[in-house]
């Protein structure tokens, strides 16, 4: 199946030969047919997701109808529009959906490329909180819990964290363009063998090719668009 990649954030997302784009021109106010943009969904992130907003973002009912149909998906709206968590809904809902791969070195199946500034923020409102959510949610309803791993790994990684990510990978990998350039030019990059999903937040930082950018941010930039196809 080929990687569904979305992309948040000021101005956004991630491209490929078939890009879909979600617009939401008018902000953050109340979407038209959000029951059916939630029908996708598992119970318990439904369940979780109503009980914490009143409903969806534009933005997000739009995202949601590109991503669930496989498209790679290009999410422009105004900051607060809930860009980023409509990616990682969508891909928190299917790791809970089935187990694990059997194949531990193909477990990471979710990659969130964000810039440093961003992570902590990001981490807390678009994973943290629904992650929560949705295992109460399913205790709730008697519902298995879903058991999703998180790592981060950025230039602070710590050499033995970084050899313990590489034996052992989360379902979901949280980094930056630097430490993914990193990444993918060591064989490390083994690691993202069974990536389905790469959510790029800040993407028009990560494609800025101007001459007068650093060398190495250019050349991240040649890797991860090598890498993406």
């Amino acid at each position: 199946m080929p990687a569904r990649r979305s992309a948040g954030g000021p101005a956004n997302q991630p491209h490929s030969r078939a890009t879909s784009r979600a617009r939401d021109p008018e902000g953050t106010g109340g979407a038209h047919g959000a029951p059916d943009a939630l029908g996708c969904f598992s119970e318990a992130t439904r369940a979780w997701f109503m009980d914490a907003f009143t409903a969806p973002t534009p933005a997000q009912v739009q995202a949601w109808e590109s991503i669930s149909s496989g498209q790679h998906t290009l999410v422009i709206a105004p900051t607060g529009s809930g860009k980023t968590l409509a990616a990682f809904l969508w891909a928190l809902d299917r790791l809970a959906a089935g187990p694990p791969p059997q194949d531990p070195a193909r477990r990471c199946r979710v990659l969130y490329v964000s810039p440093l500034k961003a992570l902590a923020v990001d981490i807390d409102r678009n994973l943290r909180a629904p992650l929560a959510g949705m295992r109460q949610a399913a205790n709730r309803l008697g519902l298995p819990e879903p058991a999703i791993n998180v790592a981060v790994r950025s230039g602070d990684t710590a050499a033995d964290e970084r050899r313990r990510l590489a034996n052992k990978p989360p379902d979901i990998l949280i980094t930056t363009p630097e430490s993914l350039f990193l990444l993918l030019t060591s064989r490390a990059r083994q690691t993202l063998a069974g990536v389905e999903t790469v959510i790029v937040d800040e993407v028009h930082a990560l494609f800025d090719m101007r001459p007068d950018r650093p060398l190495p941010a250019r050349r991240l930039a040649v890797a991860v668009v090598g890498w993406c196809r």
